[in-house]
C-alpha cells in the first residue's frame, strides 16, 4: 500500500513497483525488442562496419518501408481477431490499376502520378470494403474470405496485364524515392513512418481504435455495450486495403514497375511481423510499436546474412522460429492470465461463503 504524507508526492512502495516492472518485462514487445537487439549484436560482432553502416540501414529500411505500410492496417485486423491473407494481392492489383491509368494518361509529370496514387488507393479502399463486407455482414469467416480475395485479386491483375510487369512508371514517382533524400535515407522510409505514427495515434488515441481493442476482446460484449461491430469491422478491412494501395504505391516508387510475381509471400511476411510484434492471434491485443519491432526482425536479418555470407534462405529458419515462439509465448501468458483469474474468482467465493 503507499504511504501519503501531507504536503508531500504519493510514492508507490516497492510491491507497486515491482508489479509496473512485471508488466512492462512481461510485454511481448519488450522481449522482442531485446531479442531484435540481441541480433543486432551479433552481426555487429561478425561484421563490424559493414553491418553498423549507413548504407546497411538505409537498404534495410527501404526493406521495410512497404511492410511497415501494410503492417498498420494488418495491425488493426489481428486485434479484432480478424486475418487479412489478401493483402499481398490487393497491393499486386491496386499497382496495376495505377500503372494502367498512369499508361494511358500519359506523361511523366506529378499530374499524371497523383491519378495513378488515387487508382491504387481506391483500389486497395474497395477491396477492403468488399472483405469487411463479406466478414460482417455474409459471416463468412476472415479466412475464407481473404484467401478467396487472395486469388481473385492476383488473378484478375494477371488477368489485365497477361501476366507481364508494366513498366510505364512516371518519373516523378520514381524520382521521388531517388532523389529525395533525408539524412542520406531515400524517402520511402519516411511516408513510412508518417502512416506508422498516423496509425498508431488512431490505434492508441481515438475511439476507433478503443472500438477495435473492444471487438477483439470480446465481440459478444461489444454488441451488448452498443459498438456497431458489423460498421467497425468494415472500416477496419477497408483500413487493411487502403493501407495496400499505399503500400502499392510504394512499391511503384521504388522499382519502378509493377511487381505481380514479387509479392507471393508479403501477406505471410507482415502477418508474421505483426505476431512476432506482439499482437495476439487471438484478438484485443498489440501495438503499432510492436508491429515496427516486428518488421525490423526479418529485415536485420536478411542483411545480416548477405553480410556475413551466410545463404539468405536460413532467414525464412530464424523467423518462423521466432513466429512460433511468440505464438507460444502469447498462449502461455494467456494461460497464465486465465489461471490467475480463476484463483482469484475461487477465493472471492471462499471468502463471501466464510
Amino acid at each position: 500500500m503507499s504511504v501519503v504524507t501531507p504536503g508531500e508526492p504519493a510514492v508507490l512502495d516497492v510491491p507497486a513497483r515491482r508489479s509496473f516492472l512485471g508488466r512492462i518485462a512481461g510485454m511481448q514487445s519488450v522481449w522482442i525488442l531485446g531479442v531484435l537487439l540481441v541480433i543486432v549484436a551479433a552481426f555487429s560482432a561478425a561484421a563490424g562496419t559493414k553491418f553498423l553502416s549507413t548504407s546497411n540501414f538505409s537498404l534495410i529500411s527501404q526493406n521495410i518501408a512497404v511492410w511497415a505500410v501494410l503492417g498498420v492496417g494488418m495491425t488493426f485486423v489481428i486485434i479484432t481477431a480478424g486475418i487479412d491473407l489478401s493483402i499481398g494481392s490487393v497491393l499486386v492489383f491496386s499497382s496495376v490499376v495505377a500503372a494502367k491509368i498512369m499508361e494511358a494518361a500519359g506523361g511523366d509529370g506529378w499530374s499524371t502520378a497523383a491519378i495513378g496514387i488515387a487508382g491504387a488507393l481506391i483500389s486497395g479502399i474497395a477491396w477492403g470494403t468488399l472483405n469487411g463486407f463479406l466478414i460482417a455482414k455474409a459471416k463468412i469467416p476472415p479466412l475464407i474470405v481473404t484467401l478467396g480475395a487472395l486469388s481473385v485479386a492476383l488473378g484478375l491483375a494477371q488477368v489485365i496485364t497477361g501476366g507481364i510487369d508494366i513498366r510505364s512508371v512516371p518519373e516523378a514517382l520514381t524520382d521521388f524515392n531517388t532523389y529525395i533524400k533525408i539524412l542520406g535515407i531515400p524517402a520511402l522510409p519516411f511516408v513510412a513512418l508518417v502512416a506508422l505514427v498516423a496509425g498508431g495515434i488512431v490505434l492508441h488515441k481515438t475511439r476507433f481504435g478503443r472500438y477495435t481493442y473492444a471487438i477483439g476482446s470480446n465481440e459478444l460484449a461489444a454488441r451488448r455495450v452498443g459498438i456497431d461491430v458489423d460498421r467497425h469491422l468494415i472500416l477496419v478491412y477497408a483500413l487493411s486495403g487502403a493501407c495496400a494501395g499505399l503500400g502499392a504505391v510504394l512499391a511503384l516508387a521504388q522499382f519502378g514497375t509493377t511487381t505481380i510475381a514479387g509479392q507471393s509471400l508479403t501477406n505471410l511476411n507482415v502477418i508474421a511481423a505483426v505476431v512476432i510484434g506482439g499482437t495476439s492471434i487471438f484478438g484485443g491485443e498489440g501495438s503499432i510499436f510492436g508491429t515496427v519491432i516486428g518488421l525490423f526482425i526479418p529485415a536485420v536479418l536478411q542483411a545480416g546474412f548477405v553480410i556475413i555470407g551466410v545463404e539468405a534462405f536460413w532467414q525464412g529458419v530464424a523467423v518462423g522460429s521466432v513466429l512460433v515462439a511468440a505464438v507460444y509465448v502469447d498462449q502461455s501468458r494467456r494461460a497464465a492470465a486465465q489461471r490467475g483469474g480463476s484463483r482469484r474468482a475461487l477465493l472471492s467465493l471462499f471468502t463471501a461463503k466464510k
